[in-house]
């Protein structure tokens, strides 16, 4: 409500967008009873893929020159953000990562799914990943 008498627009649309995600999100994995299942884990899972999202328009918006949207899904990204957890630093990601490397695996799947596990949604996969290949090429 705050939001919308200041005239935030922006924060406004953020969170229509974040709620309306979250309710999709609801539907799809519990049908009729969304609003009386929905938990913790499904909204933020909701929230990363918007904010996903957001990342790959504004990708796209840059590659299309379209300055104008490209601030605007910047704007939306960083309210959208704010919701999120989070994340872990490299130097966690790091620590957790070597005692896995530790087991003598060599395939990258097999690491990745098992470092993943151990992170258990505090990091973005794709740093991960760059993480997890930067220390193979180091072992």
């Amino acid at each position: 409500m705050a939001s919308m008498k200041r005239g935030d627009t922006t924060r406004v649309e953020s969170l229509r967008l974040i709620l309306s995600e979250v309710r999709n999100v609801a539907i799809a994995k519990y049908g009729r009873d969304a609003e009386a299942k929905v938990s913790d884990p499904d909204t933020v899972s909701a929230v990363k893929k918007l904010a996903k999202r957001h990342r790959e328009s504004i990708e796209a918006f840059e590659k299309g020159g379209r300055s104008d949207l490209v601030a605007k899904e910047k704007a939306q990204l960083s309210v959208v953000e704010s919701y999120l957890p989070q994340e872990l630093p490299d130097s966690e990601i790091r620590k957790i990562i070597g005692p896995i490397l530790q087991t003598g695996e060599t395939n990258f799947g097999v690491l990745m799914r098992q470092v993943m596990a151990a992170i258990a949604g505090k990091a973005d996969g794709g740093r991960v990943s760059a993480i997890l290949k930067e220390m193979l090429v180091k072992k």
